[in-house]
């Protein structure tokens, strides 16, 4: 039976020592030494103690990774009372002075939340203690408050937003921004992840809601809201205080280390200071920024609790309060380890827990427990926290998936937003005259700009597009998805559409006949194919499971999907034959190590084509440092390898000595003879040549083909689309995967170091 969020809770209410803790913690001033608590217990333990104390919660880690790891676990454990992050308002620290607009957003929407006086947890580190906020009366001075039924004229709500230095936009897409179109007004204030749309009958406040920029659906009514501007930048005559000076006086400080956090705002002050070249410069700093000596004074008047090994500043006059808590063990992906352990703390009566978010995982577990004859007992919960850890007082033991198994475990700050097809509000506003744009319903046309047009007696914006002979559209900007940038041949300009001739829709006719030509050719093809028996590969073994379980990473949805699709296709007698698209990152090689292994269980060889030598290096060291527990022999072939080495690993791989030979268009050579070819992969097939494409369609014929590739030809996608090629498509990111930001830079040694150091 799988535990819940509110049940696992439950279990660690038990404890002795809260109803002990929560009377020292409701003492003024107190100074409380929390003594071994380690791993996720400490998360666990501020989830309790937040339920029984009714004040704001402050915890401050040694570092982000630290912070929004435990902000992270907060939010899994689904605690009471809303749990926020607040980060620094720098990519890096302070001193490099590269805003990140994100952290802007969620800094404000922790102080917005914070005036209230309502209890929440606010999760933080150092470099973002080190910037001094804006006051809280600045605040409440430069919060514009709207509630549904208020009366308002735009004129009004224009001149406010001008003097918050809002900017007037045809279309909001970024904080700091705002529009008017008619009676409704967009809003994007930096105290919210969305922008608000009021909508206005007169002068009055008909409905306010929150919506999504891409496609400019509501997503929740609201009955009122703060519209608040960038209150980080230098606002003229706002004074700045420190986070722990704005802050209820009756807050309960946790931190991990004491003195470790102040040395660390201590270096960022100074490291800031340090480099500012004259006083009026660094006069300003010192008003935007907290020193060590002046946290340390500062955190004396509040109750604090410390989860560090030595005691509050030293002090042994503060008070100590003593849990027996201990880290999970490191099993080394050993499972009769694990096993031991497991049945050791069940035998002295111990309760134990694995936790995953991903429920396969702990089937995976159990299925090697049971494969291996093993008695082993635990109840599976279905999310997971950081770091697992051992409660002696409770007598349970809780254990990670992700360290069991030796993955990183990664965090998620904020929801990503889905990548469209359809052009966005951002890419509308990039736009620029002349630009080639399609419309589902009326062809390619050319962008014109934004105009305002009547409709229903309110003057509404609307896109203008224009086509043959000067005919105009207009698309209002609820049609938007409709829309999209035009992408073709570069150098090449198309043919304007022309509206009411039908032209357009007789050309999508035609392309579909002429898909359906490209498909009767391609299943007379694959008709063969399927016609062909093949070899039909066993359910997985333990070992297919270990190594599974072995990955690092945790499986995102679309990859675990594709995974089961494979494996089901290579079980079948018919001939695999499916393509894997996905981006680069995106954990395309993972699915096909765990083909090859599994051809291999089956004494099957595995033959890994790609297209460029360096490609087959960083293959051969992937495959080989992933099957390296497991009985697999993995070579490879290319130009850059000794002739007499190649020769010999050519001489094995006939004999059948080598399991998975990687290599490049050597690999469909006639020297190239395989003892029993089973399985092969082909890494970005449209790369290769004509050539090298017929020789794989006499080797495809009856051996499993998997295909990967980030960016297919439109032919081999539309293959796969209409069922000829079966389809696997991954298009969720990794959890924290962040995008590939390239920059052009002259070359310098100071450059170079940063970079190295950074």
């Amino acid at each position: 039976m799988i535990l819940e969020r509110k049940e696992f809770r439950k279990l660690f209410r038990k404890h002795d020592l809260i109803s002990e803790l929560c009377q020292l913690l409701n003492t003024p001033g107190e100074k409380v030494h929390l003594q071994g608590l380690v791993g996720s217990s400490r998360s666990i333990l501020i989830g309790l103690l937040s339920e029984e104390i009714k004040k704001t919660f402050v915890i401050c880690l040694n570092d982000k990774e630290e912070a929004a790891y435990f902000y992270d676990d907060l939010i899994t454990l689904d605690a009471e009372v809303p749990v926020l992050f607040f980060p620094s308002s720098y990519k890096r620290s302070v001193h490099y002075e590269t805003i990140e607009q994100e952290n802007i957003i969620l800094r404000t929407e922790v102080l917005n939340q914070l005036k209230d006086r309502k209890p929440l947890i606010v999760v933080t580190y150092p470099e973002a203690l080190v910037e001094k906020v804006i006051s809280g009366e600045g605040l409440a001075a430069n919060t514009f408050r709207v509630a549904k039924g208020d009366k308002l004229s735009l004129e009004f709500i224009n001149e406010v937003l001008f003097e918050y230095g809002f900017e007037r936009v045809d279309f909001v897409y970024e904080p700091g921004q705002y529009s008017i179109r008619g009676g409704i007004v967009d809003i994007y204030s930096f105290s919210n992840e969305d922008p608000y749309r009021i909508d206005f009958f007169g002068d009055e406040v008909d409905s306010i809601r929150s919506f999504d920029i891409d496609n400019q659906i509501s997503k929740e009514a609201l009955t009122h809201i703060s519209i608040i501007p960038n209150i980080h930048e230098d606002l003229q005559g706002e004074e700045r205080i420190s986070f722990l000076d704005f802050i209820p006086a009756d807050t309960l400080l946790f931190m991990h280390d004491v003195q470790l956090i102040t040395d660390q705002i201590e270096y960022n002050f100074k490291q800031t200071i340090d480099k500012v070249e004259t006083e009026e410069e660094r006069k300003a700093w010192f008003a935007k920024l907290l020193s060590g000596a002046e946290f340390t004074k500062e955190i004396k008047r509040f109750t604090c609790a410390e989860f560090g090994q030595r005691q509050f500043f030293g002090h042994s006059h503060s008070k100590l309060v003593t849990f027996q808590t201990s880290h999970q063990p490191v099993f080394h992906k050993n499972f009769d380890m694990l096993a031991e352990n497991l049945m050791d703390y069940q035998n002295f009566g111990f309760t134990n827990y694995i936790l995953s978010s991903n429920v396969s995982q702990t089937d995976r577990l159990q299925a090697i427990f049971d494969d291996k004859g093993l008695d082993v007992h635990f109840r599976p919960i279905n999310f997971t926290l950081h770091e697992g850890f051992i409660d002696r007082d409770l007598k349970i033991c809780c254990y990670t998936d992700h360290q069991i198994f030796e993955r990183y475990h990664r965090f998620e700050i904020k929801s990503r937003k889905a990548e469209r097809d359809s052009i966005s509000i951002k890419e509308l506003n990039k736009l620029h005259q002349g630009d080639y744009v399609v419309h589902i319903d009326h062809g390619i046309g050319k962008f014109v700009g934004l105009v305002k047009t009547e409709v229903d007696g309110k003057l509404q914006e609307a896109i203008r597009l224009t086509y043959r002979d000067n005919d105009t559209l207009l698309v209002s900007i609820q049609n938007l998805h409709r829309i999209s940038k035009y992408k073709g041949k570069e150098g090449t300009e198309p043919s304007i559409s022309k509206l009411g001739s039908g032209a357009w829709q007789k050309l999508k006719e035609r392309t579909k006949l002429k898909v359906k030509d490209i498909a009767k050719e391609l299943i007379e093809l694959y008709a063969a194919r399927r016609q062909e028996r093949g070899f039909a590969f066993s359910p997985d073994s333990y070992l297919q499971t270990e190594l599974e379980a072995s990955f690092i990473y945790e499986d995102t949805p679309d990859q675990m999907k594709s995974t089961i699709a494979v494996k089901e296709d290579m079980e079948k007698e018919i001939p695999m034959d499916r393509l894997v698209c996905g981006d680069v990152g995106f954990g395309k090689t993972e699915i096909a190590i765990r083909a090859a292994f599994k051809a291999v269980a089956d004494n099957k060889q595995v033959a890994v084509l790609v297209p460029t030598t360096i490609l087959a290096l960083q293959h051969f060291k992937t495959f080989s440092d992933r099957l390296k527990d497991f009985p697999a022999k993995v070579e490879y072939i290319s130009r850059l390898r000794r002739p007499t080495d190649v020769k010999q690993v050519l001489l094995d791989t006939k004999a059948g000595k080598v399991d998975i030979l990687i290599g490049t268009h050597k690999l469909v050579g006639k020297e190239v003879a395989f003892k029993d070819l089973g399985l092969l992969i082909v890494d970005e097939e449209q790369k290769f040549g004509v050539s090298v494409k017929e020789k794989l369609k006499q080797i495809k014929l009856n051996v499993d083909t998997l295909t990967l590739t980030a960016t297919p030809i439109p032919r081999t996608l539309q293959f796969s689309m209409m069922g000829a090629r079966d389809l696997s498509i991954i298009q969720t990111p990794p959890p924290n995967r962040y995008p590939i930001a390239t920059e052009l830079h002259g070359f310098s040694e100071d450059s170079y170091t940063h970079l190295r150091a950074h």
